[in-house]
């Protein structure tokens, strides 16, 4: 996958120092984890691997974006107070963005599409566990499609 022209490969969910060095030496190009330790950061930080970290949290937000990071991911999303949460954040916090996921698929990434601090929403809907295991991927294809096509904000 790396090797597509305009691709860009992340590992997830990336927990631990072994796994972000696991990670890099895998190819990715960022890490994705659903929440953030210093331990966690610290590592990413030192090798160079940019990382999207998750957090539920206004404080959880600020204290990542005090440490550099202003594209957080918002996990679990519809857990955490969904679009109507993120909504919330968007006035205290202008300068944050966030990846929500976690609940988020075709019924509801819409919603939380159309919010300000919304950069983008992730979830396992575009490429389901059986449908891989199964080697679906044109229906996989076509999942991606159609999340690719809905309306931003």
């Amino acid at each position: 996958m790396s090797e597509v022209d305009g691709s860009y490969v992340g590992a997830g969910t990336v927990l631990t120092p072994d796994e972000v060095k696991a990670a890099q030496s895998a190819g990715a190009t960022f890490a994705v984890s659903p929440g953030a330790t210093d331990t966690l950061l610290d590592a990413c930080e030192a090798v160079g691997l940019p990382m999207l970290p998750g957090a539920a949290t206004a404080s959880e937000a600020m204290r990542l974006y005090e440490r550099g990071y202003d594209m957080l991911k918002f996990f679990p999303a519809e857990a955490s107070g969904g679009a109507p949460a993120l909504r919330a954040l968007a006035a205290p916090l202008p300068k944050i963005f966030f990846c929500p996921t976690g609940g988020v698929g075709p019924a509801n990434a819409e919603t939380y599409l159309t919010l300000p601090n919304v950069a983008c929403a992730g979830g396992s809907w575009v490429a389901p566990a059986d449908l891989m295991e199964a080697g679906q991927w044109g229906k996989i294809t076509e999942l991606a499609s159609d999340a690719a096509a809905l309306p931003r904000g």
